[in-house]
């Protein structure tokens, strides 16, 4: 029988191997990661020059757009000027004919109310009677409860 001492150097050689092909993998998988980082870095450098480029045409076109803008509106706040002093005088005019046409207005409007105030008297009349009405309707109602009930009671 043997000690065994064959069996742990087969191990040993076995393990040793391992070891080697695990750093050369490593070592491979280091270079093709370094190759990728050093890749990537010049890509994101790269995007970022083009980003800055973009960044900067967009901010001219619109400082352009904007003074365009700005000197579109200062001409159109120029024509609305010359307009709106024409449209002050109208309604000015406009104004005066309505103010004229609410004094007739009034003055048709207190001819009806002073009509109106004349037949008054009349109406209050007739108020009167009809409440006086009511009142001896409604006086008259208990009575004739007061006899439902004591018909009930016999």
């Amino acid at each position: 029988m043997s000690n065994g001492n064959g069996v742990t150097a087969t191990l040993s050689n076995a393990a040793e191997a391992v070891v080697e092909k695990a750093q050369e993998v490593g070592s491979a998988v280091k270079k093709r990661a370094g190759k990728a980082v050093s890749g990537a870095k010049k890509a994101a450098s790269s995007a970022k020059k083009a980003a800055k480029k973009a960044v900067g045409k967009a901010k001219k076109k619109l400082a352009t757009a904007s003074a365009a803008a700005k000197k579109e509106a200062t001409a159109l706040k120029r024509k609305v000027t010359g307009k709106k002093t024409a449209a002050k005088k109208a309604v000015k005019k406009a104004g005066k004919k309505v103010a004229a046409k609410k004094a007739s207005a009034k003055k048709a409007v207190k001819k009806a109310v002073k009509k109106i105030a004349k037949k008054a008297p009349a109406k209050k009349a007739t108020k009167k009677a009809a409440k006086k009405a009511t009142k001896k309707v409604a006086k008259r109602r208990p009575a004739k409860k007061a006899v439902k009930k004591a018909a009930r009671r016999k």
